[in-house]
């Protein structure tokens, strides 16, 4: 496991193995992504869309446009 430490700036030193890991260097951008409470990625933002393929996981039932339609509903309700 690869540890780093976070300056007084906020900014972190990416260990060398997960660079390689990650196919980055200097100049390359990376996103955070929450995957959990408390839990984050580290996704190379240079690489290809088709590189995110499973991270998000597919619904154990199909979704139907009408019950999409009473979630944006129920949101829009919430948010006046």
């Amino acid at each position: 496991m690869s540890t780093a430490s976070l300056t007084s700036k906020g900014q972190i030193t990416i260990p060398a193995a997960v660079r390689a890991a990650l196919g980055v260097e200097a100049g390359d951008r990376g996103e955070f992504v929450q995957v959990g409470a408390g839990r984050f990625e580290l996704v190379a933002a240079s690489q290809p869309v088709t590189a995110l393929k499973g991270l998000v996981r597919k619904p154990a039932s199909p979704v139907t446009i009408a019950s999409m339609n009473v979630a944006i509903a129920v949101r829009a309700a919430k948010a006046r």
